[in-house]
């Protein structure tokens, strides 16, 4: 009975195994390696899907179900597992009849009896899982070439936030990052700014283009760096201006002298349309010690800003009395805007006379401002403050529609008021509203000149001045160019432009009695003006021996204070019924 129920109990467990193998779809070979005898359960069959239910099956039906890429791998494991006579493990693909590809993974233990090697192993489907991991790495890999992506696309964000597009130079916002992580470094000895501003970029940009103009950006971009130490920090801070950040540098001399080589590097001539255009830039050098430098950058700008009002091309260093100077021109600037609102500028007249007759023919308009606290002020106080703010146009148009008035009230009096000369900034020349608001003043032909200073560049004038020019001259207002001499006009300027008039400058008048190398060259204008049948004016006539001499080298007009000073309208008014009682009035 014993003997029986054990063999019900083995009969049970075999009974358990089969089911369970069955649940799990595993199924169970036996391989004897000396007969290559194979024996498998009907599991292994469902697994290579045969079509068959024999036990015993040749070792050729395992081995041509294997991929042919996985053949040489499987047999090798079982060489192996069979050669050191241990477990065997493998893993590989099998081909089904239908075509389908599987992923099996087998195992097994080897036994020896009688010589003879045997190993009896399992198999079972991991095709789920093989692709389940194949598709997590897949998303893995994704993913980690996403944030591989979005860290570089970071990288370029924060790179583009930081750095000028065009030059490739840091920005404002680096610069001021960097500016400020220096002045905490606790070694900083010195710091110096370099602020450099392009000379006559606007005009390269109106005139050849902004491609051109981002060419011109470029190349200073690369002269700069090549021109400053390499351990300098180089920035485009606005448009046009480039800062440069140099630390520990020698004596402020020193730095003054590269600032002016680097000047010096950074002119260009710009080929375009058969027209050399050329820039340059100016610099303003500012420098402290410690971590002073909070505000390094802004005194770099002043010293900038004074480089640039005194002339192109020029190095300017900071100073606190310069400081100063900035900010006397910005309280001045304040009020002159106030003035101007408030009519503070009037005009005062100066008498020319013919330079034989010595009879009133015309009179220069002069500005004054009646300051209200420090009364009357010549325009030396105000004039660059005005073109500093862009405000000489309106200057030059409040004092002629004052002239005007003085004029209109003059001649309703029954005084004779001879010709009236008025200044024009370049800026009023050259705008295109000027002959409409000029047609709405009532302007009497044949009483009003235009005097234009001769470094409004003559021979390099745009068409819009020459257009109001010729509007000019259709109204019967004449053109006068003022301060010949001082500029850059040539013959062929004055050719181009024909003007009415010409007045020498008073530097070139002044020396002729005691010059005769002066009195030569002066003779040499005077003929010039007269072949091109223009009248010439000297000004700065101050003796009575001035005035002969220039009569006698054929000048048509004179002005200075020899002849009278400038005038307020009252006294003008006075001094024009005077003269026109004793006939000294030229009658228009």
């Amino acid at each position: 009975m014993k003997s029986a129920r054990s063999e019900q109990e083995f009969q049970n467990i075999l009974r358990r195994l089969g089911l369970a193998l069955d649940a799990s779809q595993i199924g169970v070979w036996e391989h004897d390696t000396k007969t290559d005898e194979v024996i498998w359960d009907l599991q292994m069959h469902r697994l290579y899907d045969t079509g068959r239910k024999q036990r015993r099956v040749a070792a050729g039906v395992w081995l041509n179900a294997i991929h042919p890429d996985d053949r040489a791998q499987a047999l090798a494991d079982f060489d192996a597992a069979t050669a050191r006579k241990g477990a065997y493990s493998s893993e590989y693909r099998i081909v089904l009849p239908n075509g389908d590809i599987r992923y099996l993974r087998s195992r097994a233990d080897s036994f020896e009896e009688d010589g003879n090697l045997t190993f009896i192993g399992a198999e079972w489907d991991v095709t789920a899982d093989v692709l389940l991991n194949r598709e997590l790495l897949q998303q893995k890999a994704i993913a980690e070439a996403r944030a591989v992506a979005l860290e570089a696309s970071t990288r370029r964000i924060e790179y583009a936030a930081e750095h000028d597009y065009l030059t490739g130079l840091p920005n404002r916002r680096f610069f001021d990052r960097r500016l400020a992580e220096l002045a905490e470094h606790p070694e900083l000895e010195k710091l110096a700014i370099l602020h450099i501003g392009l000379d006559r970029f606007k005009q390269v940009n109106d005139t050849a283009g902004h491609a051109v103009g981002d060419d011109v950006l470029k190349s200073c971009a690369q002269r700069i760096a090549s021109a400053v130490p390499s351990n300098s920090f180089i920035a485009r801070v606005s448009g046009d201006e480039f800062a440069v950040l140099i630390t520990n540098f020698g004596s402020l001399e020193d730095l003054k002298n590269r600032a002016e080589r680097l000047a010096q590097q950074l002119k260009q001539s710009i080929w375009h349309n058969d027209e050399v255009l050329r820039t340059g830039a100016s610099i303003g050098v500012a420098a402290a010690s410690g971590r002073n430098v909070a505000n390094l950058l802004a005194d770099s700008d002043i010293a900038l800003h004074r480089a640039k009002r005194i002339g192109r091309g020029r190095v300017e260093i900071f100073s606190a009395q310069l400081k100063a100077e900035l900010n006397n021109e910005r309280r001045v600037g304040k009020q002159f805007a106030r003035g101007l609102e408030k009519g503070e500028f009037i005009p005062y007249y100066q008498a020319q006379v013919d330079a034989r007759t010595r009879r009133i023919v015309g009179m220069e308009v002069l500005a004054r401002w009646r300051h209200p606290k420090r009364g009357l002020l010549l325009p030396g106080e105000f004039i660059k403050v005005a073109g500093s703010l862009g405000r000489l146009d309106d200057l030059d148009a409040a004092i002629l529609k004052a002239a005007l008035i003085d004029r209109q009230n003059w001649m309703g009096q029954g005084v004779h008021v001879p010709r009236i000369s008025v200044n024009v900034s370049a800026a009023r020349l050259s705008d295109p509203l000027l002959i409409d608001e000029l047609q709405h003043l009532g302007i009497e032909p044949n009483t009003l000149s235009f005097e234009l200073l001769e470094t409004i560049f003559l021979d390099d004038t745009e068409d819009d001045v020459f257009s109001n020019v010729a509007g000019l001259k259709a109204m019967g207002i004449d053109i006068e160019i003022d301060d010949f001499g001082s500029g850059h006009a040539s013959i062929i300027g004055l050719v181009k432009l024909k003007p009415r008039r010409m007045k020498i400058d008073r530097q070139l008048v002044l020396p002729t009695t005691t010059s005769r190398e002066q009195k030569r060259l002066l003779r040499s204008i005077i003929d010039i003006a007269k072949a091109l049948n223009i009248e010439v004016i000297a000004e700065g006539v101050e003796t009575l021996e001035h005035a002969k001499l220039l009569t006698r080298l054929g000048c048509d007009i004179l002005q200075g204070y020899a002849i009278a000073y400038p005038a307020p309208a009252a006294d003008m008014l006075a001094r024009l019924r005077e003269d026109q009682r004793s006939g000294l009035v030229a009658q228009y």
